[in-house]
């Protein structure tokens, strides 16, 4: 049986997204298809269609990825909860990954889910928009050292912005930036020893200075919106640390948007105050993967698909 103090929720991020995603959870329960319905209404769009039948191009664009994916998040959990789960109970923190920290704290009860889909929506907007396409590029780094990357992004400064977006943890992290800049950083990395150097196939340059006027945007919106403490403290991004104040998680958010995913440093803490299993709610199997890589004391477990949402209820309300 899980106790509360060794469970935290996590929330996955952009590229977690397929086409079927959530399918399986609206045919079998009634509250996944009233979450999909809330997001739906929100945005007035049938993002439903999209997501269940593509096709891929369209649900991969920034503006309909963000919302699409916390609305599986929030199904799973809306289904977990309806069946017995109790958030304060048995979960002691929730996480999520760039976006998904809004799915986080959509659980957690920061924000509605009608106001997660439409905040959501601003923010792939404004990140899409903030530069023109063509001008931003990202990488991943493989196999160096976070010093390491940083001191080749400060190298290649001189050909613009250049920054860690994400340390992911596993000798995995993205730079992001102008996009000579992230190429000559990723050539400094392959020449300081990193295993692989791979530009990333995105449409714009994510949590790097370069997206100052999605900040922007973004802070309007949290200024504009309702918000309420967390129910369970959450983890956040750019401070790999617990948050429990609604105002200074807005502030936090905003600064995400061109701050680092702090993900290894995330894992590192839940390790380090006493979390064993990291149940990821949502598509994909991304933050799965990286925990196993981060921390071998910490198992992941993926819960996506009905038969997931059963083993997971039975293992935590025993």
């Amino acid at each position: 049986m899980g106790t509360s103090a060794s469970i935290a929720f996590t929330f996955p991020g952009q590229g977690s997204q397929s086409v079927g995603m959530g399918k399986e959870l609206a045919d079998a329960y009634p509250e996944a298809r009233a979450v999909f319905q809330v997001v739906d209404d929100a945005l007035g769009q049938k993002l439903s269609d999209i997501m269940w039948n593509g096709p891929e191009e369209t649900l991969t664009l920034t503006a309909n990825a963000q919302p699409a994916l916390m609305a599986v998040s929030m199904a799973a959990i809306r289904v977990m909860e309806a069946r017995g789960l109790n958030l304060v109970e048995k979960v002691a923190y929730v996480a999520g990954h760039s976006l998904g920290e809004y799915s986080a704290l959509c659980a957690a009860g920061t924000f509605s889910l009608a106001d997660t889909a439409r905040l959501l929506r601003i923010r792939g907007d404004a990140m899409q928009t903030a530069v023109p396409v063509g001008q931003g590029a990202m990488a991943a780094i493989l196999g160096l050292e976070h010093g390491d990357v940083e001191a080749a992004c400060a190298d290649a400064r001189d050909a613009g912005v250049c920054q860690i977006a994400n340390d992911n943890g596993g000798g995995q992290l993205v730079i992001s930036g102008s996009k000579a800049a992230v190429e000559k950083a990723a050539a400094l990395a392959t020449e300081k020893g990193a295993k692989r150097a791979i530009m990333l196939p995105v449409s714009a340059p994510f949590h790097s200075d370069l997206m100052a006027p999605a900040a922007d945007a973004m802070r309007h919106a949290l200024d504009r919106v309702e918000k309420k403490n967390p129910v369970v403290p959450v983890v956040a991004n750019v401070r790999a640390a617990p948050v429990y104040d609604a105002d200074e998680i807005a502030k936090l958010l905003v600064t995400q948007v061109t701050g680092q995913v702090r993900w290894r440093e995330t894992v590192e803490w839940f390790s380090a105050n006493g979390v064993t299993t990291l149940y990821e709610i949502g598509s994909g199997k991304v933050l799965t993967g990286l925990a196993r890589r981060i921390d071998k004391n910490i198992s992941g477990i993926a819960i996506n698909t009905p038969a997931d949402i059963d083993a997971a209820l039975a293992a935590i309300l025993g």
